[in-house]
C-alpha cells in the first residue's frame, strides 16, 4: 500500500469498553484510526437512527491514549457522523467491536455492533464487525484482537465483494486452542423468549426479558458450529434483505385485482 488507509473504529458497548481499545490498538499497525462510538452502551439497538433529538459529539481521551469521539447517539450514528462531520469523506475501512458477547446467527438482526458495519458497508466502505463470545468486561481479547488483525489485513490486501460485509465471531478461548478461521452461513437459530413478570413497589406490573438461545441447524458449515467446534466464524452478510428464491412463486399468482 502507498499510503496509510484510515479505518474508523465504532462499537455498541460505548466508548469506553475494552473490546474498543482492543480493536483500535490491533488497528493502528495499518493505518490512522478514528474512533467513533456511544457515550454508554447500546446493545440490541439494531440499526436504530437517531431523529427526534439532538446529537452531541465530545473528543474524549482513553484510559491508554487513544483519542477519540463520544456520541450521544446509536452506532449507525456513530458512522453517519464519521463520515459527514468528522473525516468529511469515506474512510477506507470500517471495524466495529471487539463485542462482548456473540453477534452468530439471528444475533446479526438485533446487533449494534453489526448494524454500524453494515452502515459502513451501505455507504460503500469495506466493513466488519467483531464479536468475542464472552459477556465479561474482563475478558482476554489478546486472541481476537489477533484474529482481527488477520481478516483485516487480508481485507486491505484483496479488498472486499460489493455490498457485503464480514461478521466475524472468536470463540472464547486461548489463542492456542482455537482451530483457524472458517468461512461459514448464519446459522437457523433464535431466542425462544419469555418475560418475567414482576411487581414494583407501587403494585405495578412490570416485564423483563429471559430466554433461551436454540440452534436448529446441524449443519457443519454454520457460524454455531464453527464456534462450538474451536473456529474462529466469518459469514459474509448482505444488506438486501429481497427474498430472491421466493419471486418465482409470487410472480406465478394472479394479481389481478378482484371485483367488489
Amino acid at each position: 500500500m502507498n499510503s496509510k488507509p484510515t479505518i474508523l473504529i465504532t462499537n455498541d458497548d460505548g466508548i469506553t469498553a475494552p473490546g474498543i481499545r482492543a480493536l483500535a490498538n490491533a488497528m493502528k499497525h495499518f493505518g490512522d484510526i478514528v474512533i467513533v462510538a456511544p457515550d454508554s452502551p447500546q446493545s440490541g439497538m439494531g440499526h436504530a437512527i437517531t431523529i427526534n433529538k439532538p446529537l452531541r459529539l465530545d473528543k474524549v481521551t482513553l484510559p491508554d491514549g487513544l483519542e477519540g469521539y463520544q456520541c450521544s447517539g446509536t452506532p449507525v450514528d456513530c458512522v453517519k457522523l464519521a463520515v459527514n462531520k468528522i473525516l468529511h469523506r469515506k474512510p477506507d475501512l470500517c471495524v466495529s467491536g471487539i463485542n462482548h458477547g456473540s453477534n452468530s446467527s439471528i444475533n446479526v438482526i438485533y446487533s449494534g455492533t453489526m448494524s454500524a458495519a453494515m452502515e459502513g458497508a451501505i455507504e460503500g466502505i469495506p466493513s466488519i464487525g467483531f464479536s468475542l463470545c464472552n459477556y465479561a468486561l474482563d475478558a482476554d481479547f489478546e486472541a481476537a484482537a489477533l484474529f482481527a488483525q488477520t481478516i483485516v489485513w487480508q481485507v486491505l490486501q484483496h479488498g472486499m465483494p460489493n455490498n457485503t460485509l464480514l461478521n466475524v465471531n472468536i470463540p472464547d478461548l486461548k489463542l492456542d486452542a482455537i482451530n483457524g478461521i472458517k468461512i461459514c452461513r448464519q446459522a437457523k437459530a433464535k431466542w425462544v423468549e419469555e418475560f418475567d413478570e414482576r411487581q414494583d413497589p407501587s403494585k405495578r406490573k412490570y416485564y423483563w426479558l429471559t430466554g433461551k438461545f436454540e440452534n436448529f441447524d446441524h449443519g457443519q458449515d454454520t457460524d454455531e458450529w464453527a464456534l462450538a467446534n474451536g473456529y474462529v466464524s466469518v459469514v459474509p452478510v448482505q444488506f438486501d434483505f429481497t427474498a430472491h428464491h421466493a419471486m418465482a412463486a409470487l410472480n406465478s399468482m394472479n394479481w389481478d385485482v378482484p371485483n367488489v
